[in-house]
């Protein structure tokens, strides 16, 4: 130490500096080589981490190998030192998102891309066409299941059919958990088309008037590009392709028969004629009210028209009735609750000399919670039956539950609705997605998300150019095919991106 002291002031510092250096650099070379072996140790089941070999194994040459090496020639390294390290985290960076290791706006950005491809469009609306020229009832399906399993079969994606008659359970990925699902309805209406244009109807009163062919093949969109970055995927795909949306609660029969075992959320669409083109709505919590149907009968138990004082009138009691239903809403419910029933019929015959033994009366009811919507229908129930009895009449209500014509409410998961949205937004830009006011619409995949979280979304395809602006059910109903690709890019980047989450849910867990 001594001696050191002595030495002149240049050298000494010469010195210091080198080993400065020689430290600096040899623990950042230690550091490098630890942090490669603890993410292979922690990672080599899950990414490919080759790149790691053309970045790790480049010679570090410390200053020992400089034969007195000056001031000058240390800085110099020391900024190479730096400039290795920085490529390193790029090339480690570059490679995370072109696997989607690391969930970027970028992996986004590449669903959407591969959806908009030329050929990919005109493929996802030749499927749309080819169905809507050959539109099929509830549980008639039988050529719309066929021509989806075809596709399936062409891209080599396994399904098991048949499921309710001729539903279609598919899968993508790894087949195991995590399992999301994604959903489209497949049936038509028995509406005669009047919109003349190349692919209009072929079958006399039967048209695809609610979109539900635009549904299935923006899913089979989904799957196209889902099975092209199949490798990517962190668990499995699970497609539904469902009968039956418009009569017959298609989705009961779907979950009865198991086509949602083991997953555990799952995501549906509709096209919306209220939203622009390009566009995404929805909403968290209640989106769609549960509707119910009622018909009642009404006779009379006594008396005869002639002796006047001893008649019973079934009119009058079908009468009180109707009015009496009217209090439901106005005088039961919570005004900021939105709650409907309606009595849509009265027949009481057509004789103008005659009481009738009976009268028929019918409606609708509608509501955004189960406990409201079956409040709704147990009080419908006794008000017919109470008012009957008033003025001695018999009455009996008919709620079609065993022709399964009630539909709960739709019900947005919190969850599964935030995490749509964000994937939504990072493929669309927060300009294309609108939070929505609830409709009193109704939809079967409430029975879904009855039993599993769930997400549901309008795709926009309101295009007034093209006439794009009638509401689903009417004969003169026109789809904006442009919306195509864009309902199979967002289904997609939903899926993708929550087998992703869940995944890196799982990693931190552990």
């Amino acid at each position: 130490m001594f001696r050191l002291i002595n030495l002149p002031l240049s050298i000494m510092f010469k010195i210091i500096i080198f080993f400065f250096f020689f430290f600096s650099v040899s623990v950042s070379a230690a550091a490098i080589g630890t942090s490669k072996s603890s993410y292979d140790h922690h990672h080599q089941h899950h990414h490919d981490l080759s790149y790691f070999d053309s970045t790790t194994t480049t010679t570090i040459i410390r200053p020992c190998c400089f034969d007195n090496p000056t001031f000058a020639e240390m800085i110099k390294f020391r900024n190479e030192t730096r400039q290795r390290q920085m490529q390193m985290k790029q090339q480690r960076s570059v490679q995370s998102r072109m696997d989607c290791t690391l969930w970027t706006k970028a992996c986004s950005e590449q669903l959407l891309k591969m959806a908009k491809r030329p050929e990919n469009v005109e493929w996802i609306k030749s499927i749309r066409r080819r169905i809507h020229e050959n539109p099929e009832l509830a549980f008639e399906e039988h050529e719309t299941s066929r021509l989806i399993r075809e596709e399936l079969q062409r891209m080599e994606i396994n399904f098991k059919y048949p499921f309710a008659k001729t539903g279609i359970r598919a899968m993508i990925g790894t087949g195991g958990p995590p399992f999301v699902g994604l959903r489209a309805d497949m049936d038509a209406l028995p509406i005669q088309e009047n919109v003349e244009w190349k692919h209009k109807s072929r079958n006399a009163g039967k048209m695809h008037a609610c979109g539900h062919d635009a549904h299935v093949a923006m899913l089979m969109g989904a799957a196209k590009i889902l099975k092209a970055r199949e490798n990517h995927l962190k668990g499995t795909v699970v497609l539904i392709f469902q009968p039956a949306e418009e009569a017959g609660n298609g989705a009961k029969r779907m979950i009865q028969a198991g086509a949602i075992e083991d997953v555990e959320a799952i995501f549906g669409v509709h096209v919306s004629h209220l939203h622009n083109t390009g566009t995404i709505a929805s909403r968290p919590g209640p989106l769609l009210a549960g509707c119910g149907f009622f018909r009642a009968t009404i006779s009379r138990k006594e008396g005869l028209i002639g002796i006047h004082q001893r008649s019973v009138d079934p009119v009058l009691a079908a009468s009180a009735a109707v009015i009496s239903l009217q209090g439901i809403v106005s005088r039961e419910s919570n005004p900021l609750d939105s709650q409907v029933v309606s009595v849509t019929f009265f027949n009481a015959g057509s004789e103008l000399d005659s009481t009738p033994d009976t009268v028929s009366l019918g409606g609708t009811f509608r509501a955004f919670s189960n406990t409201n919507f079956y409040q709704i229908l147990a009080r419908i129930r006794e008000v017919i039956s109470e008012q009957a009895r008033v003025f001695r009449c018999s009455a009996t209500v008919d709620f079609f539950e065993n022709e399964d014509r009630i539909y709960p409410p739709t019900v947005n998961d919190e969850q599964s609705y935030e995490h749509a949205k964000n994937a939504i937004v990072d493929l669309l830009g927060p300009e294309n997605f609108n939070v929505m006011d609830p409709l009193m619409g109704s939809e079967d995949f409430s029975f879904y998300s009855e039993v599993i979280p769930s997400g549901f979304f309008f795709v926009g395809i309101r295009n007034e150019t093209l006439g794009s602006i009638v509401s689903p059910h009417s004969p003169n109903f026109i789809i904006d095919e442009d919306a195509l690709p864009v309902g199979a890019a967002t289904e997609a980047a939903i899926a993708e991106r929550y087998l992703y989450q869940r995944n890196t849910m799982s990693r931190v867990s552990i």
